[in-house]
């Protein structure tokens, strides 16, 4: 891969693009080829985060006071900008992320833009109800906007889950600070540029930096109404803490280890694809919904696990700029040594059998970057470590079933519950095992990412409050208001 000078970036507070108030900055790798910046960026602090939450809270009176359908027409123009910037954006991503361009990057930059003409059309359901009390009385609701939305999101699709937050508060009338990864900020930052040409000044802002330096001091400002998190699961209960001190409200898309449940009349070619979705191996298993506990019935349990490493053992890994490649790398070194720890454990795991893939070789072209290859682990019991811990790299681990109850126990058997997969063809039998799994969002016969108007969220310590949605819209950034008018003498 062929890299550019580093590009010198700067963040964006109040409308106008600045360096941090001390003038620190820190480097941005691709991890496409160890050791290489591709920028340097701002390192924020404290300052800036109160720089960034003031501008906000300046600009939310004259942003709520916009008719919703006026903020609606902006967010649809956002959209237009970004169609025309795909390809700048997909670049930016794949560079920063490590993410392939073809089968990640750019699907995550267009669906930016369908996420934003979603939500810009949804000025119009900011509406209360009336409530019949009486003759005497009048009685509605409004929804109104809470005000300066800290919004902190991951590295691994930034540009789309900072999307998610951002369009609903925008068009409920919420000013946002936004905090992207310091693993990933650039197309953060060049989405907020698409954003500034339609947007009045200081409402949005991002502040780029690390958790410590910014994350924390911006989920502690007095002047932050609601905190939206997208992260790991230990993270987010600190941000709960936070939010708690101030009784503000939060909402949190943590860790998962999603099941995926296979019965036996579903050990065919076309599930085989849709588990290597589910797992999110072309993002490098990294997701937070990546399907990475397969449960296959005992009965076809070496004939799909046959089919299924002869689909992975085709996938293309390498530079995540190049057309053909099919996976890219894992985000940073730091990433990359802890996936290939869990890979050597299960490679000497007693009982398991690696089925494909390993630890990754250390030489040749692979050993340039950050890239591992798709590993499944079979044989294993739903104890192991590798079962059970959010590994967030490309590696599955395959157990075999024979009762249904048991299957249901084992799925369940986790802290998390953030998405499953149910592989069967008798939706009698699917919709049973549906309804049985405790997860957020479950999908039958499909593997694919949410779909934008589709509520989406946690159970257990897997978040709360649902994001992508309508729902997710009026719960998660709106407040409701109760007026009552007395028309008695």
């Amino acid at each position: 891969m062929a890299v550019a000078a580093p590009s010198r970036e700067k963040m964006f507070i109040g409308g106008a693009w600045v360096d941090s108030a001390d003038g620190r900055t820190f480097d941005v790798e691709t991890p496409a080829k160890r050791g290489t910046v591709i920028a340097q960026v701002p390192r924020g602090g404290a300052a800036d985060v109160d720089r960034a939450v003031k501008a906000a809270a300046a600009a939310f009176p004259a942003w709520r006071a916009m008719a919703p359908r006026d903020r609606g027409r902006l967010l649809l123009r956002i959209a237009d900008d970004v169609d025309a910037a795909v390809e700048e954006l997909a670049r930016l991503l794949a560079s920063e992320t490590g993410n392939a361009i073809r089968t990640q990057s750019r699907p995550e930059a267009q669906r930016v833009a369908d996420l934003f003409r979603y939500f810009g059309g949804l000025g119009g359901e900011l509406k209360g109800e009336t409530i019949p009390l009486g003759e005497n009385w009048f009685s509605y609701t409004r929804r109104e906007p809470l005000g300066v939305v800290a919004a902190i999101v991951p590295w691994n699709v930034p540009i789309l889950i900072a999307a998610w937050k951002l369009a609903p508060a925008l068009i409920a009338g919420n000013t946002v600070v936004l905090k992207p990864s310091a693993n990933a900020p650039l197309a953060t930052l060049a989405f907020a540029r698409i954003c500034e040409h339609h947007l009045p000044k200081g409402v949005l802002n991002v502040v780029t930096g690390n958790g410590d330096e910014v994350g924390t001091p911006l989920a502690e400002h007095p002047q932050v109404a609601k905190i939206s998190f997208t992260g790991n699961t230990e993270t987010g209960k600190a941000i709960l803490r936070l939010a708690a001190d101030r009784i503000i409200p939060v909402t949190l898309e943590l860790g998962g280890k999603s099941p995926q449940i296979l019965f036996p009349d579903s050990d065919d070619e076309r599930t085989a694809d849709g588990v290597i979705d589910a797992m999110r191996f072309a993002r490098q298993g990294q997701s937070c919904t990546a399907g990475s506990r397969l449960f296959v019935h005992k009965s076809a349990f070496d004939s799909f696990l046959g089919k299924l490493a002869a689909k992975l053992e085709k996938l293309k890994v390498g530079d995540p700029l190049d057309e053909k490649s099919d996976m890219g790398a894992m985000v940073s070194r730091q990433q990359f040594e802890k996936v290939v720890g869990y890979i050597d454990e299960g490679a000497h795991q007693s009982g398991a059998r690696t089925v494909t893939g390993g630890v990754p070789p250390k030489t040749g072209p692979l050993s340039e970057g950050y890239y591992i290859q798709p590993t499944v682990f079979a044989n294993t019991s739903n104890d192991w470590r590798l079962a059970r811990e959010e590994i967030f790299g490309p590696v599955l681990v395959a157990i075999p079933w024979t009762d249904e109850a048991e299957v249901i126990r084992m799925a369940n058997d986790t802290h998390y519950g953030l998405a499953a997969y149910v592989w069967c063809r008798d939706i009698a039998s699917a919709l049973r095992t549906a309804h049985a799994v405790e997860a957020g969002w479950i999908q039958i016969n499909g593997g694919g990412g949410q779909l934008v108007g589709q509520p989406y969220g946690g159970f257990k310590e897997s978040g709360l409050g649902r994001e992508n949605s309508l729902q997710g819209m009026l719960e998660g950034f709106t407040q409701s208001k109760s007026v009552t008018v007395n028309l008695g003498s």
